[in-house]
């Protein structure tokens, strides 16, 4: 285990030198669901044991989040932090009044921008009358509630804990609690045909959702899935499924501003936003990961995994699993890996304020991503072309190191 180290440590020369830090968010993980999906390989664990249910640790969690925060704050002295995203796991077991002391201990501690975006992940199955509100009263600002498929045969392919009843619920008090929320769904599902992708996507727009966000299904390692792999659409059905989304939710007047994201005017997720433009985060949690600027380097760290050892470090000042400087060599690739995900691009000079680097060192990859068509370019921004959002990877791949 390994402790949060001295501000010096971190300020001391390097071979960066950057002009401004960039905005910074907060990311809190709470790690347990009622159920693992059985393609969730994200850092989630079920608290149930047999058919009883173990009690969720939330005092000792806060606890835990509180001691982790306190020993980072030095990174983070004197900045100001934009946007809060609460993930997991399924943030909403853990109770309204919970969230609430939370929320408390960090403005406490951390100077919070007067527009702070604060973000909870909900899910239907712990969908309670009037839950959603008191989560609004606790401070949170917006709601991500997974739904993935309104459709009861691919919520059970799924492995989901609730069906399509509990899902419209769930929405409905979304929408009346809630100015902005987020829907997640995902396409590309076990034996899914485009009619019944477009049903799902008819049902999710019915709710008019400020913010949509979109998933194709993928098989990750060491998840169910890859042990026993469902039957998916081809490649071509799903490119047709994603053409067919993003018709469907431009009807609706959401744009689509991100590869997987589609918002009404007003409404875009500015924590997504400050990742994808390679800004600053402090990640609190039970492997929560960190990327934080300084004058001459850029550090990323990830909190220990299992929730328990994770509770116990923290309490002892070593939350910290891992910590590594980017390397200059990898600086370009990270950055675009996220900025060429977004629909406008990015602004050349952006590039130079996050990485340090002059922008020589991206002069070939966007010479060859322009030449196959993949981005277009001014003196100023770069940003993917149709195609180059469609085969992403390709573009995204040109920076890599030699």
């Amino acid at each position: 285990m390994q402790s949060v180290q001295d501000t010096q440590h971190y300020l001391r020369p390097g071979l960066l030198q950057l002009s401004a830090l960039p905005p910074l968010s907060l990311y809190i993980h709470l790690p347990w669901c009622l159920k693992k999906c059985p393609y969730c390989d994200f850092n989630s664990h079920e608290f149930r044991s047999g058919n009883q249910r173990e009690s969720l640790p939330e005092q000792a969690y806060l606890a835990a989040l509180v001691a982790d925060l306190e020993a980072a704050l030095p990174l983070v002295w004197g900045r100001t932090v934009h946007s809060i995203f609460i993930g997991g796991g399924t943030p909403s077991l853990f109770s309204p009044e919970s969230i609430d002391e939370l929320l408390g201990s960090i403005r406490a501690r951390v100077k919070l921008d007067a527009d702070c975006e604060i973000t909870l992940e909900a899910n239907p199955g712990t969908f309670e009358k009037n839950r959603f509100k008191a989560f609004r009263r606790a401070g949170v600002t917006r709601l991500s509630v997974g739904v993935q498929s309104f459709q009861d045969d691919y919520l059970q392919a799924l492995g989901r804990v609730h069906d399509r009843a509990q899902a419209m619920a769930a929405v409905e008090e979304a929408a009346t609690s809630f100015d902005t929320f987020n829907l997640d769904i995902m396409y590309a599902l076990p034996n899914q045909t485009l009619s019944n992708l477009e049903l799902d996507i008819k049902m999710a727009l019915a709710v008019e959702p400020k913010h949509f966000s979109i998933y194709h299904l993928t098989i990750e390692p060491n998840t169910y899935f890859a042990k026993f792999p469902p039957k998916v659409p081809e490649d071509d059905i799903a490119y047709a499924m994603l053409d067919r989304i993003t018709e469907m939710t431009a009807d609706a007047g959401l744009q689509r501003y991100e590869v997987s994201a589609y918002a009404q005017p007003g409404h875009r997720c500015w924590h997504n936003l400050n990742y994808w433009q390679f800004g600053d985060y402090l990640g609190i949690g039970a492997g929560a990961n960190s990327k934080l600027s300084f004058p001459h380097r850029i550090v990323r760290q990830e909190r220990l995994r299992d929730p328990r050892l994770y509770m116990d470090g923290a309490a002892k000042g070593f939350p910290l699993a891992s910590e590594a400087e980017v390397g200059r060599a990898d600086l370009a690739f990270e950055f675009m890996l996220n900025a060429m995900r977004l629909l406008d691009g990015i602004s050349l000079q952006q590039f130079a304020e996050r990485t340090g680097l002059p922008l020589t060192s991206i002069d070939g990859g966007l010479a060859q991503a322009e030449q196959k068509g993949l981005l277009t370019r001014t003196l100023t921004h770069v940003k993917p072309t149709v195609r180059g959002m469609d085969f992403l990877s390709d573009l995204q791949i040109l920076f890599l190191p030699g």
